[in-house]
């Protein structure tokens, strides 16, 4: 079994990230996150993105 994460990047009108988008993914691998797929909607005017979607998983503890 898997739990997954979604992690949520804002984008700027000329659709360049507001954030260090490469941080957020290394950070998450050294918790044992596993880069699924970055999904970007088409959700404003054109076609273009809002935002972009990085997608991670990792195998469930069992407890």
């Amino acid at each position: 079994m898997y739990e997954h994460k979604f992690v949520r990047i804002e984008l700027s009108s000329f659709n360049k990230p507001k954030g260090d988008y490469h941080e957020v993914i290394y950070e998450h691998e050294k918790d044992g996150w596993e880069l699924v797929q970055i999904f970007a909607p088409g959700t404003k005017s054109y076609g273009m993105s809002a935002f972009f979607e990085i997608i991670f998983k990792r195998k469930k503890n069992k407890d």
